[in-house]
């Protein structure tokens, strides 16, 4: 097993790049097919890495209003990739964990974090856009 110290690199989220639009329609298809969960992961204003099928690992990291890791963009010859860093140092075996980060929406997505910091819901962060 692995253990991480603060500001180690430590998975890439990986997956299908694609439109908003078509991730809109896929999640929608997902459901229709039963499949429950999709893995998203907003790339950028236009663009999703969709993980459901095509991903690795780092889809299954869960969230925690507490967590161990950040995720960060990183441009590398012009394609954006996503990142996981640690926050602090992770022991062999500790469950990885980031904040998701969701924007509001008035239907609440609840936390189960059991964090002494949790928010009580996944969508929380109101972005501003200017």
């Amino acid at each position: 097993m692995n253990r991480f110290n603060q500001k180690d690199v430590v998975i890439e989220y990986v997956g299908e790049k694609i439109r908003v639009p078509v991730a809109d329609k896929r999640e929608k298809y997902y459901e229709k097919l039963g499949v429950g969960d999709c893995y998203f992961f907003t790339l950028d204003e236009t663009h999703i890495i969709d993980a459901t099928f095509w991903g690795n690992k780092a889809r299954y990291i869960n969230h925690s209003c507490e967590p161990n890791m950040k995720s960060f963009k990183l441009t590398v010859n012009g394609e954006t990739h996503i990142i996981f860093m640690a926050n602090r140092f992770i022991e062999s075996g500790e469950e990885l964990t980031f904040d998701y980060q969701f924007e509001y929406e008035d239907e609440k997505l609840e936390c189960f974090c059991e964090s002494q910091k949790c928010k009580g819901r996944l969508n929380w962060l109101i972005q501003i856009k200017i």
